[in-house]
């Protein structure tokens, strides 16, 4: 599977754009990482509307109405959550140890942590690897193709969105029933999520659009590359 999901996307991502979005060929110039932006601002200007008219007023509410403690107990839960998935990509980027570490975080939170609710792990050392199919896809030299915004979800590309879909698979809530309590989860995360932006909000200037694109490329380099961020120009002095 290692080598057949790589060949299959990389082709997938061959076939919209020639080159792969930030990279560099062989005149050293970058590729443009943005190519559908008409499609992408429209896009943008839908879920920007949706969000002041609907999602933001309801994440608001969330945290005027749920106490700090009761809010942090389940950013707890979904983290506990979140390091399955966590766990699995580590492995299968090689960092085995990063993994085991995950998976131990999963027993401890679970069970001395209450289901999740208290961050146990942490107090005893034990940090959270934050990792995602798109990235493994990154490490087995899947191209990143150009940059997308997703209805409903926000900004992209075209690897990440078809890793979402391996995200998914592996996410735990995907199995709770009855139907009802797994769409509530999902709602009760959407906000929470939406919630935690609220105090980034005025950092945010200029074109939303850039500037939310920009931000989600680098935040994605510098999670692929382990905190790593590679310097393009460093050869040059």
């Amino acid at each position: 599977m290692k080598q057949i999901v790589p060949l299959i996307l990389g082709i997938a991502l061959s076939l919209p754009l020639s080159t792969p979005a930030l990279a560099q060929n062989d005149e050293n110039e970058f590729t443009d990482p943005d190519p559908w932006v008409r499609a992408n601002r429209v896009t943008h200007n839908f879920n920007d509307f949706a969000d002041r008219i609907l999602l933001r007023p309801v994440a608001v509410a969330y945290s005027k109405v749920i106490p700090r403690l009761a809010r942090r107990g389940v950013g707890n839960i979904f983290s506990n959550l979140g390091d399955v998935g966590n766990a699995l990509n580590n492995v299968m980027q090689g960092k085995v140890a990063d993994g085991a570490g995950d998976l131990a975080r999963v027993l401890i939170n679970s069970t001395v942590g209450i289901g999740g609710l208290f961050d146990a792990a942490s107090r005893i050392g034990l940090g959270e690897h934050e990792e995602d199919w798109g990235q493994t896809f990154a490490k087995w030299g899947v191209p990143q193709g150009p940059y997308v915004v997703i209805p409903g979800l926000g900004p992209g590309s075209v690897r990440d969105g078809v890793a979402r879909i391996f995200d998914g698979v592996l996410d735990p809530v995907r199995y709770l029933y009855p139907v009802s309590h797994r769409n509530g989860t999902y709602t009760l995360r959407v906000v929470r999520n939406r919630a935690n932006l609220l105090a980034v909000e005025s950092v945010v200037f200029g074109d939303k659009y850039i500037f939310y694109r920009d931000a989600y490329l680098q935040r994605r380099e510098y999670l692929v590359n382990d905190g790593e961020v590679s310097d393009p120009f460093a050869d040059d002095f």
